[in-house]
This record gives C-alpha cells, structure tokens and sequence, in this order.
C-alpha cells in the first residue's frame, strides 16, 4: 500500500483558548483536526492534573495531519494564539494513507 509524507501537529494549549486555536487554524485553511482533553502531565513548573492545577479548566490536545508545504502557515496561525498562553507545539515527520484527505 503506497503512504505520502505529511505533518502531524501536536498543539496542548489551556481548555479555554481552544476555540480561539481552532478559528486560527480554519483561518489558515486547516482543513482538519481533532481535539482531545489532557488529563495531566508533567512540566517545566513541575506535575499537574486535571482537576486544576492548571487553570480551572484544564488542557487540550488540537491535533492536525498536513501537507509538508502547509506547516508554516499552520504554526504562524498556531504562535500567535499560543504565545502568550500556556501551551506546546510539537511537529513530528508521518506518512499518511489517501493523501487526497489533506
């Protein structure tokens, strides 16, 4: 089965500011997401959870699958609402099947 190369995005940002990072991103022509909660984790400032240890709200995970020649629009839409917020932006490399889908 043949595979194309892709993008994926991985973007936690505070629960409240994901309606704000999914305008952005559709702002961009991002196509496609999918958002999940984050129980909890580990970071610079050390352990939290979800029951509010970080904001009363929690965090999300936006996930996106892109066309290599997308991501920089992706990440400009994506900075400018993570900047000044909590939040992590990861890219990693994949390969993704029906490219026609991104």
């Amino acid at each position: 089965m043949q595979t194309h190369k892709a993008k994926r995005v991985e973007i936690i940002i505070e629960a409240p500011m994901e309606r704000r990072l999914t305008q952005a991103l559709m702002g961009a022509e991002v196509t496609g997401f999918t958002v999940l909660p984050v129980l909890g984790g580990s970071g610079r400032s050390g352990q939290w959870s979800r029951e509010g240890q970080v904001g009363r709200s929690g965090m999300v995970s936006v996930v996106c699958l892109i066309r290599p020649e997308r991501l920089d629009s992706l990440l400009d839409a994506a900075f400018e609402v993570v900047d000044r917020h909590i939040g992590v932006v990861s890219v990693t490399d994949c390969e993704v099947l029906r490219a026609e889908r991104f």
